[in-house]
C-alpha cells in the first residue's frame, strides 16, 4: 500500500494547552504515539473528540484504529461508585472513544487499545475496572518500568514472544474481563497487561503499557501489519 495504511489515534481534549504565546483549548497527543505509527509502517491521523454518531463514518475511512492513554474511565460507565483516588471524569473523551470502539468492533477494524484504551476497551464489552493499585506509577509524572510476560498462543505471545520490560504508568487496571476477552500478559503481581479477543472477532488487542514510550515497535507493527492486510483484502 503506498504510504502505508492509515491509522487513526484518539486525542486529549484540554481546556488550557499552553504553546508560543498561546493558551487555548486544544485536541492534543504526546508525539510518541504518531512516531511509533509512523516507525511502524503506517500514516497517522488524530481524531480528537467529536459527535458520537460520527464515529462509524470516520472508522470506515481508517484502517487500523489507536486508542490513546489518558485519564481515568468514569466509574459511572461501568456500573461503579467513584472512588476517591479515581481522577476527575472526561466525558466528552469517554463518549468518543466508546463510540469508536463499538464502531471498529462492528466494522472488525484492527484495534489497539494502549492504557486507558485497553481499560476502555474492556468497559466497552461489559468488563469492569479497578479503581487504584500500587505499584504501576511509583512517581508522578514519570513512566517507570516492569516486567510483562506473554500467555503462550496469543496473539500478543505471537508479536512478542518473550518476556519483556514495559514502559508503565497507571494505577488502574483490568477486574472482570468484558465479553469474549483474553488475557494475554501479566505482570509479576498478577496484574492483566495485555488483552484480546480471539481471531475469529478480528484483529483486537489491549496493552495496559505504554509503547509510545519505549523502543519497542512490535505491537504497533503488528497493528499496521493487520490494518494493512485489511486494507489490501478491500
Amino acid at each position: 500500500m503506498a504510504g502505508g495504511p492509515l491509522i487513526g489515534i484518539s486525542t486529549y481534549l484540554e481546556a488550557g494547552a499552553r504553546w508560543g504565546v498561546w493558551e487555548l483549548e486544544a485536541a492534543l497527543l504526546p508525539a510518541g504515539y504518531p512516531r511509533l505509527v509512523q516507525r511502524a509502517g503506517g500514516l497517522a491521523v488524530m481524531l480528537p473528540p467529536d459527535e458520537v454518531p460520527r464515529a462509524a463514518d470516520v472508522v470506515s475511512r481508517l484502517d487500523g484504529l489507536v486508542i490513546a492513554g489518558g485519564p481515568d474511565v468514569e466509574p459511572v460507565r461501568y456500573g461503579a461508585e467513584r472512588d476517591p483516588r479515581t481522577g476527575p471524569p472526561a466525558r466528552a473523551r469517554d463518549a468518543w472513544e466508546l463510540a469508536l470502539i463499538d464502531a471498529a468492533l462492528a466494522a472488525r477494524l484492527p484495534l489497539l487499545g494502549i492504557c486507558r484504551g485497553m481499560q476502555l476497551l474492556n468497559v466497552a464489552l461489559g468488563g469492569t475496572l479497578v479503581q487504584h493499585l500500587d505499584g504501576h506509577a511509583e512517581v508522578v509524572g514519570v513512566f517507570g518500568r516492569h516486567p510483562v510476560k506473554p500467555v503462550p498462543g496469543t496473539r500478543y505471545a505471537a508479536a512478542v514472544p518473550e518476556e519483556t520490560s514495559v514502559p508503565t504508568y497507571h494505577h488502574q487496571a483490568v477486574d472482570r474481563l468484558g465479553t469474549g476477552l483474553v488475557p494475554s500478559a501479566h505482570a509479576a503481581d498478577g496484574t492483566v497487561e495485555a488483552v484480546e479477543l480471539p481471531p475469529a472477532d478480528g484483529w483486537v488487542l489491549g496493552v495496559q503499557w505504554h509503547p509510545e514510550m519505549g523502543e519497542d515497535p512490535r505491537v504497533m507493527r503488528a497493528l499496521v501489519e493487520a490494518a494493512g492486510d485489511g486494507a489490501a483484502a478491500s
